[in-house]
């Protein structure tokens, strides 16, 4: 399965998806594939305001705990309850119903040093 082309990605796969100056983040097909089962979701609450690079929350499955980082800063906006009550929405749906937080940024500049679908794909063995 390849990667939406209406993202860009970064090297420890998080997804982000800009639409005006809101960036919509979540975790990549790839990375769940690798992670198993997820069974529990933490995200920071709304109203944190996190730097670019900054942990916004924490993935777990039966095999590991990984962090999520958004590659742009700002104030995270929205969390989606869902895939806090739900984990295994992530097993089923990385992309769409499975993203993790919503963030208004003011710098959305840093997006363009991440990879576009192609790239990531690429890099991860998608086809």
């Amino acid at each position: 399965m390849s990667s939406p082309a209406d993202r860009k990605y970064s090297d420890s796969h998080e997804w982000h998806k800009l639409s005006g100056d809101i960036v919509t983040l979540g975790v990549s097909k790839f990375a769940v594939d690798e992670l198993t089962d997820i069974t529990y979701v933490e995200m920071k609450p709304v109203g944190t305001v996190v730097e670019p690079g900054g942990e916004v929350g924490e993935v777990e499955s039966v095999k590991a705990t990984s962090e999520i980082y958004s590659s742009v800063g700002g104030k995270i906006i929205e969390v989606n309850p869902k895939v806090q009550e739900d984990p295994s929405i992530l097993n089923r749906d990385a992309y769409e119903e499975g993203w993790l937080v919503r963030i208004q940024v003011e710098d959305t500049s840093r997006l363009d040093k991440l990879m576009d679908h192609e790239a990531y794909d690429k890099a991860h063995g998608a086809c």
